[in-house]
This record gives C-alpha cells, sequence and structure tokens, in this order.
C-alpha cells in the first residue's frame, strides 16, 4: 500500500484547503484511515480519523468543528477540507491508513503512511 498526500501550500489564516490523500492497493476500502500532523519541534498528533464506510469520524479537539475528514472509496481517496485556518495549524500532515475499521487516534496503530504535506499558515 502507498499513500500519496498532496494539497498543502501556503495559506494566510482564516482560509481554507483541502488535502488530499490517494491509496494504491486493493484494501483501501476496507480500513480506516486518519490524519495527523507534526509541526516543528513537536511530537506527531492525531487530527481526525474516518471508518472505513465514512460513516464514522472522529477529530482532535483542536480542529473540531473547522475542519472535515471525508473519502471516495471509488477513488481510494481520503481528503481533509480545513476552514478557519490558524497560525497553529502550520505543519506537515500526513495521511494514514489503520489496519482495521474503525476510527482510532492511536497512531501507532495505523501500519501505512503517506509522505507529508506542508502546511503553512500565515497571518
Amino acid at each position: 500500500v502507498q499513500l500519496q498526500a498532496s494539497g498543502g501550500g501556503p495559506v494566510q489564516a482564516g482560509g481554507s484547503l483541502r488535502l488530499s490523500c490517494a491509496a494504491s492497493g486493493p484494501s483501501f476500502s476496507s480500513y480506516a484511515a486518519g490524519w495527523f500532523r507534526q509541526a516543528p519541534g513537536k511530537e506527531r498528533e492525531f487530527v481526525a480519523s474516518i471508518s472505513w464506510s465514512g460513516d464514522y469520524t472522529l477529530y482532535a479537539d483542536s480542529v473540531k468543528g473547522r475542519f472535515v475528514i471525508s473519502r471516495d472509496n471509488g477513488r481510494n481517496a481520503v481528503y481533509l477540507k480545513m476552514n478557519s485556518l490558524r497560525l497553529e495549524d502550520t505543519a506537515v500532515y500526513f495521511c494514514a491508513q489503520d489496519h482495521q475499521s474503525g476510527v482510532r487516534v492511536d497512531g501507532t496503530q495505523y501500519n501505512y503512511w503517506g509522505q507529508g504535506t506542508q502546511v503553512t499558515v500565515s497571518s
């Protein structure tokens, strides 16, 4: 399985971005997926997770109400729409595929990771 994240870039505070993650492999639609981020000097943190069907989602408190995770299993893709971006959202964003179907916060349980896409929010 390979995951390719894209859609990052510079954006002003208050703006929006949509990240995409394209997955290769036949079983992507059977597993949960998630987005994580890592800011300079900080540990990787959970952002959002989505179940295999897309029926269940889970968000970090810091992004709840601003970010929306979604997926298109027909396209083997997962997305992260980020609205009302803040300076503290600046980070490298990674998509990941879990080895089970339900939403989950623990990044150590995700077994496939994309290469990351940089999001830089400026004032």
